[in-house]
């Protein structure tokens, strides 16, 4: 692949390491896509808690509740890595916990909703944390003029896995359901083959990524742990002194809040609001997938062309914009072109953050840095959603009015970007 270029890596890191690297973000798509947005969360209201009123309300909290774990452990375990320079250890360790806890999911069935709350947040706190030091490998792989369009390869190639794992879980769906089966006998099967893809797909990672971290020190376990509270307080107080990474992480913290409602909500929009059938709804989500895959591809190299920060103004810009048309979108039609513009800047926006946490990182504090990046975005993963549900329920259920206040975060997000600068020695081209 032409585009795929040894000139774009850091030396002594070949094509094969970073198609390697890049097959984790294509792992775990596969989860998040039919567990966290596509399949499981609806059985788990419907089946699950058998479509009990609090239903909804629990599933957002056990979502929660993964995403406080994350918050509190992520910094431990990133300054640890840091100082024993094991990242590729966790991502490893982390993936098999993801995939044990998927696989759990397999036996719920009616009523077994403490196995499924539990098996969740093992999966998704397991997905995070492995997700974040999967990032901070970034920086060793490309230099910083090439970060954007490396980042794009791993978010473009991500979505693809989600889109394979998906695809596969449809088929097994719509075959059972043409024979007659009902979603307990046919979900827990999509389980098995997220886990299986999320197995397969990660493999490459295991083989071939390589640690190139020095090691800082060679503590035991428990004063590995003390060394890492320190180095937690060191990098929390060190903080005021990269303030153009506190202004990325405020901007991160906002707009993905948008990001998250697209994400977890914008299938019951399609639905409530629009008349979206069940299949017309699963059809948009392939192509959110396809687009935000071909966007985070193309955004790469454009980042790298116009510079980081300009880049994700663009697709900020982007999702100023799709909110406005689906907040007019009186047609399906027109919702299409909304959709259409939300995958453009979703895989986009989301690798050009990972990319600037990597320009703005120091480079032995990467995994710490990383941590910090990535707790913001489980907060928003928290605030955003949850604005949503109390705006829809303090209005009437007014979707439309949520879906406008959506737009306040990316509006803020813009803004709190504005003031960052980044090196020159990383970006001259940089504003």
């Amino acid at each position: 692949m032409a585009l795929f270029s040894l000139e774009h890596l850091n030396p002594g890191v070949d094509k094969r390491e970073v198609w390697a690297w890049a097959a984790f973000d294509f792992a775990n798509s596969g989860y998040t896509t039919v567990v966290l947005t596509a399949v499981f969360n609806a059985y788990f209201v419907s089946v699950v808690c058998g479509g009990e009123s609090w239903a909804t309300l629990l599933w957002t909290s056990v979502i929660a509740v993964s995403n406080i774990l994350a918050i509190i452990l992520m910094p431990v375990i990133g300054a640890a890595a840091d100082l024993k320079a094991n990242k590729k250890f966790w991502v490893v360790m982390m993936t098999l916990l993801c995939i044990l806890g998927t696989l759990g999911l397999y036996w719920t069935q009616e009523e077994t909703v403490l196995l499924a709350i539990v098996m969740v947040i093992i999966s998704n706190f397991a997905y995070n944390v492995g997700e974040t030091l999967n990032s901070a490998f970034l920086p060793e792989l490309a230099p910083a003029s090439s970060m954007g369009k490396v980042s794009g390869w791993g978010w473009s190639f991500g979505y693809c896995g989600g889109l394979v794992t998906l695809g596969i879980s449809l088929i097994i769906v719509s075959q059972m359901q043409a024979a007659g089966a009902a979603a307990h006998d046919y979900v827990p099967y999509t389980m098995l083959v997220t886990a299986l893809v999320f197995l397969l797909a990660a493999s490459p990672f295991a083989l071939y990524v390589k640690e190139r971290a020095i090691p800082r020190t060679d503590a035991k376990f428990w004063n590995l742990v003390r060394e890492s509270q320190a180095s937690l307080v060191k990098t929390f107080k060190s903080l005021p002194k990269h303030k153009n990474f506190a202004w990325l992480t405020a901007s991160g913290l906002s707009f993905q809040s948008g990001i998250a409602v697209v994400i977890t909500l914008a299938a019951i929009y399609a639905n409530q609001v629009m008349g979206f059938t069940p299949a017309e709804t699963i059809m948009l989500v392939l192509l959110v997938n396809v687009t935000a895959a071909i966007g985070a591809f193309v955004f790469g190299y454009i980042e790298d062309k116009i510079g980081h920060k300009r880049a994700l103004i663009a697709t900020l810009l982007i999702w100023i914009a799709m909110v406005g048309v689906a907040y007019c979108a009186q047609t399906k039609a027109l919702f299409w072109v909304a959709a259409n513009l939300a995958g453009l800047a979703m895989g986009s926006s989301q690798s050009a953050g990972r990319a600037l946490v990597g320009v703005l990182a120091p480079e032995t504090e990467r995994a710490a840095f990383y941590s910090f990046w990535n707790m913001a975005l489980w907060i928003a993963n928290i605030i955003g959603p949850m604005t949503y549900g109390s705006i829809t329920w303090l209005s009437g259920n007014d979707q439309r009015l949520a879906l406008l206040m959506t737009g306040s975060f990316f509006v803020l997000g813009l803004i709190l970007l504005l003031p960052m600068r980044l090196p020159d020695a990383s970006n001259r081209k940089e504003c």
